[in-house]
């Protein structure tokens, strides 16, 4: 089981609302809802790409800004994680069960140690941060190291996303790719998607692998 975490795990996404609208009015401008969509699954360079973009601020040091957003995210992180709906009995099922798991994020390594004591440590065999690996999401890279750390191969393994470039990435790698987005993404062949994880348990999840199995057998 690969597991994103912002969005899907953790409902961190309204943190980084938070951070991303407090820079932006730091630079004298608010952050569209266009923008912050498509900041939604990035790594941190990319999102201040995007950031400084759609402030009309293309000259700004990505570097600056990310330390910024890294210094109020990780107070933020500190005090105000909450789990998603139906995510921590899904993940308790599936380490109940004895499934190899991993956390794959486009968040950075400092804020996921953070994370994880919320998210419990022993629940993943393997984590995969956005700032270790070479090409970050919407690539594949992220998803196929995770299935390389737990030794399955990518085609057993099932990536539960939330965003559009994440599930990009898990369909590339060649995972079965459960989506939970906040808001319908275009339907996708190979991509599942409900409203939240609440009713999701280990009987929806092997069926998905059945579904894909059949889908390339």
């Amino acid at each position: 089981m690969l597991f994103d975490m912002d969005g899907t795990l953790v409902d961190s996404e309204k943190l980084w609302d938070v951070a991303l609208q407090e820079l932006a009015r730091e630079y004298g401008g608010e952050l569209s809802e266009d923008g912050r969509r498509s900041i939604t699954g990035t790594s941190m360079a990319e999102s201040m790409r995007i950031l400084h973009d759609d402030l009309g601020q293309p000259e700004r040091d990505a570097e600056i800004s990310a330390a910024w957003i890294n210094a109020r995210i990780l107070e933020l992180f500190r005090t105000g994680l909450r789990w998603q709906p139906g995510a921590f009995a899904l993940l308790g099922a599936v380490r109940a069960a004895g499934i190899p798991t991993a956390l794959v994020t486009s968040s950075g390594r400092a804020l996921v140690e953070i994370a994880l004591d919320t998210l419990g440590r022993d629940n993943f065999d393997a984590v995969v941060c956005g700032d270790e690996v070479v090409a970050a999401k919407p690539h594949p890279e992220p998803y196929l190291t995770a299935a390389r750390l737990l030794d399955v191969p990518i085609e057993r393994c099932v990536a539960i996303e939330d965003s559009a470039t994440g599930v990009a990435s898990a369909l590339a790698s060649g995972a079965a790719v459960l989506a939970v987005p906040e808001t319908p993404l275009p339907d996708t062949a190979g991509v599942h998607q409900v409203e939240s994880l609440t009713g999701v348990d280990l009987d929806v999840l092997a069926g998905l692998l059945a579904d894909r199995a059949g889908a390339t057998g």
